[in-house]
């Protein structure tokens, strides 16, 4: 709030004074004041447009195509609005990030899926995606002969937001419809277009040279962790653990499973090396876990299990190995817990469920063909060694007791293994327990769903980029990758992650440059299909608006009625008003409903 206070009280302080020096006569005329708005006008460009508008028989060709798509897409904008606002009337949504009204702008820092450390790149976006929407209203002006009164940018105090193009009205009533239809839907043509091209580049050269770095990406290390506390952090690559080279999260989890020693030595980057002093900590829990621990400020130490010392997963592992239940002392206090992988989720008609297992509650596995699985871990490894077919008995622990299921594994669409269609929670019980403590950061994930190779043979979104079309949609939503995708949002190449990725091919002698020109194109893409879309919406005075209202007035006056400019007026007005009613709702609903 005091953050917001301060960019208030600016605003106010930049409309008093510039209304005060507009008084005085010291601002041009060409400069013009709405409260914190101001809009410079210019009549220059004008005679460049009209150059650029000689081709006319191509740009009425290239904006015969913009009108379809145009057009296709309001139908669907106007659909999904609908839908969405029916959807939230009936069954409002748990007010979250995704629906908080700040979410829906594209402002840095306030949206909370885009980072300041991309406002630049944002901001060029959004100001590029103007001037091209602007300049094709107006080269569809010059294409059309109606002429151009000004033209110009709109300014938030000191930030450009927008551009414009004012028609001279007269000449704009004069045209046609089909010429008037094809000047409103040039803007959001060459969003589009704009889009494709940058989306082009991205998906081929520019991702193309940029490959993963050797190590494991670390995201961060959890407060109090042993990590933590030797000074490993964001931005980190761990590359080898005790001698042992790692290359993936898997190796990493590996290696600290086969390190016998307490201490253990970790490179970090290939070029330095720390020494670790493990110790187990519990970074956090899952909220029905048996053991009924909740990890808040201070992290929960395991001290011993059934009477033994431990220090690594390694001993935690060996401790109960040989039985079902264990006992736990911890920095919290003494518990007695089954021991397994914790089960948040059984898919319907999965393995698991088809064999008679109830979907409709938590539940414990502690083994699978005889085999004790102690952890998400061990779940992962026993299940490696099965094919899809197989049919194995799982164990699992539910309301106090112990069930068998045989089981016929499914297919694991990732790797191709035994697969059972559970949701786990990491680490065991319910308890995400470690001796080291780092989160992960998906280095080759993001560079996979962009088109890239992530270094492996399949990855774990191998299939949803299949496409072009599927490219554009992951890139769509990579902002919001931890709703949609289940992981952490995408903020772009940003100096605080280019440690986790190399340069490489014909692009290498650029350097860092690439990440930049990567930024560049990803967030131009993105703000301009945004811009597009959103300009689809059929409603005055967005551009979907003015091309409904042309195109009604087209149908109407085929019609045999009396009065067509009332009807036109009611059908775009009601359609107008839907789509407002619908916006308001997608924005306001989820808080107030």
């Amino acid at each position: 709030m005091n953050t917001l206070l301060w960019v208030l009280v600016g605003v106010l302080v930049y409309s008093l004074v510039a209304k005060a020096l507009q008084i005085r006569g010291y601002l041009p005329d060409a400069i013009r004041l709405q409260g914190p708005i101001a809009t410079i006008h210019t009549r220059r460009g004008r005679a460049l447009l009209t150059r650029l508008a000689r081709p006319k028989r191509f740009w009425r060709a290239y904006s015969n195509v913009g009108v379809g798509v145009a057009l296709v897409i309001m139908a669907g904008m106007f659909v999904l609005l609908l839908f969405q606002a029916l959807t939230i009337l009936q069954n409002p949504p748990a007010p979250s990030a995704v629906n908080q009204p700040q979410n829906f702008l594209v402002v840095p820092g306030v949206n909370d899926f885009l980072p300041l450390a991309v406002a630049p790149e944002i901001l060029f976006g959004l100001l590029i995606g103007l001037v091209v929407h602007e300049g094709g209203h107006g080269l569809l002006c010059r294409v059309e002969n109606i002429d151009i009164e000004s033209m110009g940018v709109v300014f938030l105090a000191f930030i450009p937001i927008g551009a414009f193009v004012e028609p001279d009205e007269e000449s704009q009533s004069d045209a046609n419809r089909g010429a008037r239809t094809r000047m409103f839907a040039a803007g959001v043509t060459n969003n589009f277009v704009l889009t494709a091209v940058a989306f082009a580049l991205l998906f081929g050269p520019v991702i193309g040279a940029v490959g993963v770095a050797p190590g494991v990406a670390v995201d961060g290390a959890y407060p109090g962790s042993p990590a933590a506390t030797a000074g490993v952090d964001h931005g980190d690559r761990i590359t080898a653990v005790a001698g042992t080279e790692v290359t993936s999260e898997g190796d990493l989890d590996d290696a600290l499973l086969a390190a016998e020693n307490r201490t253990v030595a970790v490179e970090i980057d290939g070029e330095r090396t720390i020494r670790v002093e493990r110790s187990l900590t519990v970074v956090g829990s899952v909220g029905s876990n048996p053991a009924n621990l909740t990890v808040e400020d201070d992290p929960i130490r395991v001290q011993a299990v059934n009477g033994t010392a431990v220090h690594t997963r390694g001993e935690f592992r060996d401790a109960v190995a040989d039985s079902t239940f264990a006992r736990i002392e911890t920095t919290a206090g003494e518990r007695t817990i089954p021991v397994g992988a914790y089960v948040t989720r059984v898919a319907q008609d999965g393995p698991l469920a088809n064999a008679s297992a109830p979907t409709n509650a938590s539940l414990i596995i502690t083994s699978i063909g005889g085999e004790r699985v102690t952890s998400s871990t061990d779940l992962a490894r026993v299940l490696d060694g099965y094919d899809p077919g197989d049919r194995v008995p799982v164990r699992t622990y539910q309301d106090g007791a112990f069930e068998t299921y045989t089981v016929t594994l499914g297919e694991n669409p990732r790797d191709g293994n035994g697969f059972i269609g559970v949701d786990i929670f990491p680490g065991t019980s319910g308890l995400l327990i470690t001796d080291f403590g780092v989160s992960t950061y998906p280095a080759g994930t993001y560079l996979e769903l962009l088109g890239g190779s992530d270094g492996t043979d399949g990855g774990a979104f191998s299939g949803l980029v299949d496409s072009p079309f599927a490219l554009v949609y992951v890139a769509l939503v990579l902002p919001l990758a931890s709703v949609v995708l289940g992981i952490p949002n995408f903020p772009g190449f940003t100096p605080a992650v280019t440690n986790f990725y190399v340069v490489e091919g014909p692009l290498a002698p650029l350097g860092d440059g690439v990440y930049i020109i990567a930024n560049t194109l990803f967030w131009a893409a993105w703000v301009n299909l945004q811009l597009g879309l959103f300009n689809c919406i059929p409603g005055y005075p967005l551009d979907g608006g003015r091309i409904l209202r042309t195109c009604t007035e087209a149908v109407v006056s085929r019609l045999p009625v009396t009065d067509s400019a009332r009807i036109v007026r009611t059908i775009t007005t009601s359609i107008g008003l839907t789509m407002l009613a619908s916006l308001i709702l997608m924005i306001f609903g989820p808080q107030l409903l």
